[in-house]
């Protein structure tokens, strides 16, 4: 069993950065990706980014160029660097790790971004 515990979020002002932080503990076996995704209030889960086990990443338009994901396999954590936030970027953050039979979630973060 795999837990995942997020942290790093807060209050801040539209152009600032936080950096996001999700520690894995268990045993997840072989590793497919680790995702960051987001969930707004009234609206559904959205990708933001992820990193596959050959270390190729991906992200979302709406955070490209802004957002970076990476991974310490030594801390077992994931993180996700966020510079240039906006008001839109409000939301509840979490991570997942995805294997080939389970994917693991965790508990959530929250960003909340004033204009």
């Amino acid at each position: 069993q795999v837990q995942l515990v997020e942290s790093g979020g807060g209050l801040l002002q539209a152009g600032g950065s936080l950096r996001l932080s999700c520690v894995a503990s268990g045993s997840a076996g072989s590793i497919k990706s680790l995702g960051w995704y987001r969930q707004a209030p009234g609206q559904q889960r959205e990708w933001v980014a992820h990193i596959d086990s050959y270390g190729n990443t991906n992200y979302a338009d709406s955070v490209k160029g802004r957002f970076t994901i990476s991974a310490d396999n030594a801390k077992n954590t994931i993180y996700l660097q966020m510079n240039s936030l906006k008001p839109e970027d409000t939301a509840v953050y979490y991570c997942k790790i995805s294997t080939p039979w389970a994917e693991y979630w965790g508990q959530g973060t929250q960003v909340t971004v004033s204009s």
